[in-house]
């Protein structure tokens, strides 16, 4: 077990607001490194991760211990990467979230795609670490037909009882599907309008349209993603996108149902519209199949019941671009204020942010 490394930006808070029924509590926060990831294992571990978006940039994933420091996980060493193409797959490079499985492993999604630019060859991953031994026990990685120059694997799903891991990619549109036995990828649905960005669909946080230095809107493919208690159904969403969709896993399973396979037969058959919604960028599925979202125009958590009725469960301006989701042993529900609306490219090339980067946790 690596040694704490203890910063005084990075500090627990338990402040809270109550925001229509339910209370917003504050359980992270540091002021120098953006969080996009969280995730609680069963046993209630906290551990959050940093994208490498910027130049500013310390660690790509660590635990929060219980008096507010972090410590680099698994170890220092995988968040040291020397910038060197050959080392990269044993490195870190630009983690996009962390999911702790109901197995106690906690893995890690690298689309390595460091500043958002082009994913650095044979670098993209799936890391799975036991968090018993805090020991690496094995990683994935992506061949270029899998992960494309421009892809940027975003959220990922594990489903142990099929041995099967589900990822979006953001940036091309599309699933990756991954059998955690054999390490065999394939992609699915490439092409098809459910993993495509949506025209005419606009952002804003806290009133503030979200922009482009054209004007334009961003456009983001296929992120949200959460899969069925049962396994049978995966759910996801484009962010720049106002519709959810399923797909059956077990066609998704098919090798055969990759990228050039897509539209046409599928659309008919398992692909299917579940509600309207809004850009979105996490979705959770509970226990009893509610659908959790991240109403980021609305700086809020909706969640879609079984039987479609649509509730904003808590909206506070704190929740700047909310974004991924985990749930914890208590059933309590944690979120990330990534405030990507902050980041320079949509603000004449300067962050006006000012509010600390945060995750955040509520009683559902």
């Amino acid at each position: 077990m690596s040694a704490i490394h203890t910063d005084p930006v990075h500090r627990l808070f338990p402040a809270a607001v109550t925001t229509g029924q339910r209370t917003l509590i504050e359980v992270y926060t540091n002021s120098d490194f953006q969080i996009t990831g969280v995730t609680v294992s069963k046993s209630g571990r906290l551990f959050v991760n940093f994208p490498r978006w910027s130049d500013r940039y310390m660690n790509a994933v660590v635990e929060v211990m219980h008096d507010g420091s972090v410590r680099p996980y698994p170890a220092a060493a995988w968040n040291r990467w020397d910038m060197k193409p050959g080392t990269a797959l044993n490195h870190f490079v630009c983690v996009q979230s962390v999911v702790a499985d109901d197995q106690d492993s906690l893995w890690v999604l690298d689309p390595a795609a460091p500043l958002l630019g082009p994913v650095v060859a044979d670098a993209a991953k799936l890391v799975r670490i036991d968090l018993g031994t805090n020991q690496v026990r094995r990683v994935y990685s992506f061949h270029r037909n899998v992960v494309k120059l421009d892809s940027y694997l975003n959220d990922v799903r594990i489903d142990n009882r099929r041995n099967t891991a589900y990822m979006t990619d953001s940036g091309v549109g599309g699933i990756v599907v991954l059998d955690l036995e054999s390490g065999k990828a394939h992609r699915a649905l490439d092409g098809h309008p459910s993993v495509m960005a949506e025209r005419g669909i606009r952002i804003s946080v806290n009133g503030k349209p979200v922009v482009g230095p054209a004007g334009q809107a961003p456009q983001f493919n296929s992120d949200g993603i959460a899969l069925s208690s049962d396994g049978e159904y995966l759910y996801y969403q484009a962010l720049t996108g106002a519709s959810i969709y399923r797909v059956k896993t077990s066609a998704l399973q098919q090798s055969s149902v990759s990228s050039g396979v897509t539209a046409a037969g599928l659309a008919s058959t398992v692909v299917e519209e579940v509600a309207k919604t809004f850009p979105c960028d996490g979705l959770w599925m509970d226990a009893e199949d509610r659908l959790y979202l991240s109403n980021i125009n609305e700086s809020a958590v909706s969640r879609l019941s079984r039987d479609g009725s649509l509730e904003k469960l808590v909206s506070d301006p704190r929740l700047q671009w909310p974004d991924t989701f985990s749930q914890g042993p208590d059933g309590a529900i944690y979120i990330t204020a990534s405030h990507i609306n902050d980041a320079p490219q949509f603000n004449a090339g300067k962050s006006p942010r000012t509010e600390p980067y945060s995750v955040f946790k509520f009683i559902p």
